[in-house]
């Protein structure tokens, strides 16, 4: 049983939170879910603080749009520039993904002194110091929701404890020209003495084919061709699989009645879950700054919290970074990937902005929100 759970999980999760209605997404559920119990935390702190807390709206208005605009513009200009630049519609095409962190961070500040101008009796280092307890738990929830598309995975663990990324997968084989109803991959029960160490783990795929018109002799030739191909040459097969295309497809073929059922016995690659181990991080770091706020309240010095943020934030992802995917071809070779090196500024900036407010130290009872 604990073997078990130290060896590796074959993840292959619908994306849809309800399979019948394709356009609610986990990633845009939990993207939601983020702002809205920011929302209510940011109205709690206004409260104690002795603020306004209808202004928490107006706020959420500017993170919101700095959010998703600063991450937007972010992964164009730092990952992607030549490929938007030369199609600049494309960059309207959220929905096709490619957002950035260090992006929306800027976007975040610009937005936030913008709205400091606005709101008389509130500092900006006040109003950003109080933001980032929250949006360190809107980070925690994006991250899991990059877990249930199963993207911004990790390296190749080498050992048979990971995950191993198989709803690409998955989705490629219900697109083949056969009738496929459903398909499945898990990880079997029956094959542990397969495992070697190396990271290169079994994975098998379940797939229900209608019976139609086809004969077992036909659905064979179609299974040894087309299912083989989906494994080997697809450029996410070839990334998280490890089918060797000079074998022949390792299947059985059962007649079930009404259906066929293929289970086809091939091989994963175990990566690391980079998603939960960010996705954890931020959450402590919400926790640990929340709880600090409980008891300091106003008086703590301006720029504190934004200087913890900046570092716990970006020094964790700075660090996770050496266990994740490049995002982009350019990044191979380097000695520090793009967000590695966007979180060193932003790394420094903290240290100087916690200097800075611990010369102040703490403020008296009761003086306000330093504006």
């Amino acid at each position: 049983m604990i073997q078990s759970l130290i060896n590796y999980i074959v993840w292959s999760p619908n994306p849809a939170v309800f399979d019948s209605f394709d356009r609610l997404r986990w990633y845009s559920l939990l993207f939601a879910l983020g702002f809205i119990i920011s929302q209510q935390i940011m109205i709690y702190i206004y409260r104690k603080e002795g603020q306004d807390d209808t202004l928490v709206d107006k706020l959420t208005i500017y993170m919101v749009l700095s959010t998703i605009i600063g991450a937007r513009l972010g992964h164009v200009l730092f990952y992607e520039p030549e490929k938007y630049l030369s199609n600049p519609l494309d960059i309207l095409k959220v929905w096709e993904g490619g957002l950035a962190s260090h992006g929306a961070a800027i976007a975040i500040l610009i937005a936030l002194y913008m709205y400091s101008k606005k709101v008389p009796g509130q500092s900006y280092l006040w109003v950003v110091d109080r933001i980032v307890i929250v949006v360190a738990l809107t980070g925690a929830l994006i991250r899991v929701g990059n877990l249930m598309n199963s993207e911004i995975g990790g390296k190749e663990t080498g050992t048979d404890s990971g995950f191993v990324f198989a709803r690409d997968a998955e989705e490629y084989l219900q697109l083949m020209r056969m009738p496929v109803a459903e398909v499945d991959a898990y990880k079997p029960s029956d094959r542990s003495n397969e495992l070697a160490g190396n990271g290169i783990v079994p994975v098998n795929f379940d797939i229900k084919i209608e019976k139609g018109a086809y004969q077992e002799a036909d659905l064979r030739t179609a299974i040894e061709t087309d299912v083989k191909f989906v494994l080997t040459r697809y450029r996410s097969s070839q990334k998280y699989l490890a089918e060797s295309p000079e074998t022949a497809l390792n299947y059985d073929l059962m007649d079930k009645g009404d259906h066929y059922l293929v289970t086809v016995k091939t091989f994963g690659i175990s990566r690391y879950p980079t998603q939960i181990y960010e996705s954890i991080s931020y959450l402590l770091i919400f926790i640990g700054l929340f709880l600090v706020w409980q008891k300091y309240k106003s008086r703590l010095p301006d720029g504190l919290f934004l200087g913890l943020f900046l570092i716990s934030v970006f020094g964790m992802r700075f660090i996770w970074e050496f266990w994740k995917e490049n995002q982009v071809e350019f990044e191979e070779g380097l000695a520090f990937n793009m967000g590695q090196t966007l979180s060193i500024p932003l790394v420094i900036g903290g240290l100087v902005l916690i200097g800075l407010a611990l010369k102040k130290g703490l403020k008296p009872e009761n003086q306000g929100t330093g504006s």
